[in-house]
């Protein structure tokens, strides 16, 4: 199974792609994206979209997994990532590809096993379980990463149990 993760915001977009076989996750790629402040937001989702449409096309994604705002401190950032996130799910829709959502305790749960891990102890999971030499930077792929790896295990379990 070929995941990508994304970890969402308006300035800054985090992805990975990883592929799930037998328990065990192979990184196919990484990066990040950023847009302006002073572009409007209009343009700045649409590039958003753009971008995630070439990822889908590019790398033949079976799933998406993406973080979900379930805490926030500023009202009109969450609304903005909230628009970004509406917009993935268009575009993941336009493709036929399932989007599933993820909160930082479940994603923090499945890489670490423990919810209340920083974010240090998740980076340092995810270079483990898809075996790199260090981090993948930045941070947001990192994260993102970590939410494709959250899909694969959620699903995983889930084939197990029959749901």
């Amino acid at each position: 199974m070929t995941v990508l993760g994304i970890d969402p915001g308006l300035a800054n977009i985090g992805w990975g792609v990883i592929d799930s076989k037998d328990q065990k996750f192979h990184l196919i790629d990484y990066g990040h994206l950023t847009t302006k402040a002073h572009t409007p937001v209009e343009d700045r989702i649409q590039r958003i979209g753009k971008e995630c449409s070439n990822l889908l096309d590019t790398h033949k994604i079976d799933a998406l997994g993406i973080e979900d705002i379930f805490y926030f401190q500023n009202k009109s950032s969450a609304i903005s990532v909230a628009k970004v996130i509406g917009a993935i799910y268009y575009v993941a829709s336009l493709h036929e590809v399932p989007v599933f959502s993820y909160s930082p305790l479940q994603i923090k749960t499945s890489i670490t096993g423990f919810g209340r891990a920083d974010k240090k102890q998740v980076q340092e999971m995810v270079k483990i379980l898809l075996g790199l030499p260090k981090i993948p930077k930045p941070d947001h792929a990192a994260d993102a990463l970590a939410t494709a790896i959250c899909h694969c295990t959620q699903s995983l379990a889930k084939e197990r149990i029959g749901i």
